[in-house]
């Protein structure tokens, strides 16, 4: 910046004095009675104006590619910082907030920063030096017309910024209508399948023509705005200049100024003209910039409520599973305070046990994965009071724990298994990045995808597309499962994994959880939740809910023997 500003003010000089000499070439070369006194003095000038407009070339370069690399040195830092902050957001952020949104924030906002940034603001820089720069040389050349000149454009700056203010409040609003459109572009676009099944396209393109409509109209308005701030602008600054300039010819012909000086002033006034008109134009650009740096810095100002402790406590490490407790947990969700999640809920897991959670949808089963994990915090229950419930890892609340040496210590295989776009070893190896290939290969053995991920066209180095598109359903399962095992963590969380899957599908992977569960025995603590109660028949306990709470718990055929809530799902899936 520092390096910036000096070239900026070099080459500000340079524009400045090539005024000067021009002066110097009219009144001491062309006055000149001797002819080749003229003569020699012509040649010296012009040589002393291509030494100006050489030192301008170089300093405006400079200049440029210094202020240049800045813009993309912010937008770059602006986009990783964005991206952080979104990415350490708890689900409830995501429920207010549209993936397409951010995108358009992280993309169209700050590539308008950088244009700002790197372009206008280098623009306006140079032209505001340059434009005071000759008002100071107006002024000191021709005070007295040039004094009533400057308090005249303090009357135009007034109405300016009033102008200015529309323009700023239109941009951002025009930024929102954008954003708009890419949230439906991105939502639609992740479901094209459903969109085509239920030819649905016609009506998603009206969807979508109707945003882009929206943000076109909002987007004239700030250009009709902007035009108007330009105008104005330009048109007050040109009237106070011809004035002074015509100032400054009737003094040439009532012979109290030079030609040379009047020619100087014409220079000053031009630049100064043009100055003006230039700074109309990235006055309005940073206007623009204004509403989407707005959107940016609110992007950054959100807090997540899942909240770090400024001084964590370490988690003892066993060297076995995890013993985990939930003591009267209540939880609502941020979007349905009125419906209680878990209601008094108490649940402990003993080091090295699987227990399964069963129970009707809405129960509150994936709740328990959310809130160990530290998705979302627990109710605190009423102000002033002691914590109401809390869930322990090892005797210790999770929310004194770093979230980073939480999540670490826990691992996940979901009902929609996520794959990257990458290759299946990348896909595998996100569970652990430091793992070698062949550590890699015995997690995908446990996880039994090694024989189908060696059938691919290029093995394990195959692409497997946006969301593992190029995978069946039961092959994503598995090397989820893969990625869990390679993972290692010494509680694994298991969200019915196997519930969408064919038969033959369920088996393989049914069988690659059984590995994933045994392997390590009375190393890793899982908690399983499952509908289909025949995959955990085998769990050390079962536990069945029912609106957010616990109604029963024991062994399989324990339960059956109850007939109670477990006895009566278990005769809907076992009766044929």
């Amino acid at each position: 910046m520092a390096l910036a500003l000096l070239f900026l003010v070099l080459a500000a000089a340079a524009t400045l004095a090539f005024p000067l000499a021009l002066r110097t070439l009219i009144d001491g070369s062309l006055g000149a009675s001797d002819r080749g006194a003229q003569t020699l003095a012509l040649r010296g000038n012009f040589l002393a104006l291509f030494g100006v407009a050489v030192m301008l070339g170089v300093f405006s370069s400079a200049r440029f590619y210094l202020v240049s690399w800045l813009g993309e040195r912010v937008t770059a830092d602006l986009r990783n910082a964005v991206y952080a902050h979104v990415l350490r957001q708890s689900p409830q952020f995501f429920e207010s907030t549209q993936t397409g949104e951010v995108l358009s924030r992280l993309t169209t906002d700050t590539t308008l920063v950088q244009t700002v940034v790197g372009s206008s603001l280098s623009m306006g820089l140079r032209n505001a030096v340059v434009g005071t720069g000759a008002i100071i040389m107006l002024v000191w050349t021709n005070p007295r017309v040039m004094a009533i000149v400057l308090l005249m454009l303090f009357v135009v700056v007034l109405p300016a910024l009033w102008i200015g203010r529309r323009v700023r409040r239109l941009s951002r609003a025009s930024q929102d209508r954008v954003a708009d459109s890419s949230a439906i572009a991105a939502e639609v676009l992740n479901a094209i399948p459903v969109v085509q099944s239920y030819t649905a396209e016609e009506r998603e393109a009206r969807r979508f023509n109707q945003a882009t409509q929206n943000a076109f109209d909002t987007a004239v308005r700030r250009t009709r705005a902007r035009s108007a701030l330009v105008a104005f602008i330009i048109i007050a600054n040109a009237a106070l200049l011809l004035w002074g300039l015509y100032q400054g010819t009737q003094a040439v012909l009532a012979g109290t100024m030079s030609a040379g000086h009047l020619g100087q002033t014409v220079v000053y006034v031009m630049l100064l003209a043009g100055a003006a008109a230039v700074l109309g134009e990235v006055y309005g650009d940073l206007l623009r910039a204004a509403g989407a740096t707005e959107r940016l810095m609110e992007l950054l100002a959100s807090q997540s409520p899942v909240a770090a402790p400024s001084r964590p406590m370490a988690l003892p490490d066993t060297g076995r599973g995890l013993a985990v407790r939930l003591e009267a947990v209540d939880f609502h969700y941020p979007s349905r305070p009125g419906q209680a999640a878990l209601q008094g809920f108490t649940l402990e897991l003993r080091p090295g046990e699987t227990v399964a959670l069963v129970g009707a949808s809405g129960a509150g089963k994936t709740t328990v994965f959310q809130l160990l994990q530290r998705f979302y915090d627990i109710d605190a229950g009423p102000p002033g009071q002691p914590r109401a419930g809390r869930i322990c890892l090892e005797g210790v609340d999770i929310r004194d724990l770093a979230l980073e040496d939480l999540r670490q210590r826990i691992g996940t295989v979901p009902q929609d298994p996520v794959i990257f776009s990458a290759s299946a070893l990348e896909n595998i190896r996100y569970g652990r990045p430091g793992a070698t290939d062949a550590e890699v290969f015995a997690a995908a053995r446990d996880a039994f995808a090694h024989d189908f991920l060696q059938a691919l066209p290029e093995g394990y180095a195959t692409f497997l597309g946006e969301r593992g598109v190029r995978l069946s359903g039961g092959q994503r399962q598995r090397i989820a499962i893969a990625r869990a095992i390679l993972k290692n963590p010494p509680l694994l969380l298991l969200d019915e994994a196997t519930s969408a899957l064919d038969a033959e599908s369920e088996r393989m992977v049914q069988a690659a959880l059984d590995a994933a569960m045994q392997s390590h025995a009375g190393l890793r603590t899982t908690l399983v939740i499952a509908h289909r109660l025949a995959t955990v028949q085998n769990a050390d306990r079962i536990v069945v809910m029912e609106h957010g709470r616990i109604v029963e718990q024991g062994r399989h055929a324990e339960l059956l023997t109850r007939d109670g809530v477990y006895a009566r799902l278990a005769a809907l899936q076992f009766t044929v």
